[in-house]
């Protein structure tokens, strides 16, 4: 597209929404920028998850986050599921949508797992195209997430941030970057994480995901279950360097604790920000949410 900035304003510091913080939300209001929903979680007609995220999108902005576009599969795409997540999206108008370059399902069964790809141009096309598809079907650009990986393809051609670039050029699609993801491919895979970072052009980065992950010594795994490390700290102060004020969130899936716990965390996001991009960044100048929210816009 023509225009030199294709993202959009910094929401600030959010979190991952999870149903056992519901009611703390609702009850105390607290000062979060954003939340983040799991978009397959909602994809019923009513209920409390529906009720629950009607009463807090009315208070905070909300993007909307996939796990089952199945993006890199044969499969063709379900068209029940995008139907399903546009209608969501109708009702909850969130600042934008994403989901992960991989592959979930094939021959219609799906893994409820984040496979990774092939690093070829092939791919690229194959990936690309489908995304493009799923743009023109929701009307708007989506962000698409690195995902982490335990095994690597004799057929790769590129390195993982070249494959992440060239899809996101060809499909004109955002990026949502994992800064976790990349440590944890990177010590699986022994690469330097930075080279990641210097690599991914900065002109399509829309969002940071920061979160813990399990460390068994020769191997990594992503599980989402531990505060978020030292090491994926420091890789988020070279990330801020690099893309600046980017809206940040932290991700938590399993020993979640309460919801306090994770306010305290996020405020160690707000503060590494503060201190490497000064007290003027533009994830600062995104703290009044209220004014935020008033004036959403879709991507």
């Amino acid at each position: 597209m023509a225009q030199d900035v294709i993202t959009q304003a910094p929401l600030g510091f959010g979190l991952g929404l999870r149903t056992q913080h519901f009611d703390a939300v609702l009850n105390t209001e607290p000062d979060i920028d954003w939340f983040e929903v799991l978009s397959e979680n909602y994809m019923v007609a009513g209920g409390k998850p529906r009720y629950y995220l009607k009463e807090i999108g009315e208070r905070y902005p909300l993007v909307m986050h996939g796990v089952s576009l199945s993006i890199g599969s044969t499969d063709p795409l379900n068209m029940d599921y995008l139907k399903a997540l546009k209608q969501l999206a109708n009702d909850v108008q969130p600042q934008w949508i994403s989901d992960h370059i991989c592959w979930t399902s094939i021959h219609g069964v799906n893994s409820h797992d984040l496979l990774p790809l092939p690093y070829t141009e092939e791919t690229v096309k194959h990936v690309a195209q489908r995304i493009k598809t799923v743009q023109d079907f929701l009307g708007r650009r989506i962000l698409m997430e690195n995902v982490s990986s335990y095994l690597s393809y004799q057929d790769s051609s590129m390195d993982e941030w070249e494959f992440v670039n060239a899809v996101a050029e060809a499909a004109d699609c955002l990026i949502l970057l994992d800064i976790n993801n990349i440590y944890v491919s990177a010590r699986n895979h022994n690469f330097n994480p930075l080279d990641y970072l210097n690599k991914i052009n900065p002109k399509r980065v829309q969002q940071f995901h920061l979160a813990g992950h399990s460390d068994y010594g020769d191997y990594v795994i992503d599980t989402h279950d531990h505060d978020v490390p030292s090491c994926v700290w420091d890789l988020y102060c070279a990330a801020l360097k690099r893309f600046g004020g980017i809206s940040t969130m932290i991700e938590r899936d399993a020993n979640i604790p309460e919801f306090y716990a994770l306010e305290a965390e996020l405020t160690i996001a707000r503060n590494i920000a503060r201190d490497t991009l000064g007290k003027a960044h533009p994830l600062n100048a995104a703290k009044n949410r209220k004014n935020m929210h008033e004036g959403k816009v879709i991507a």
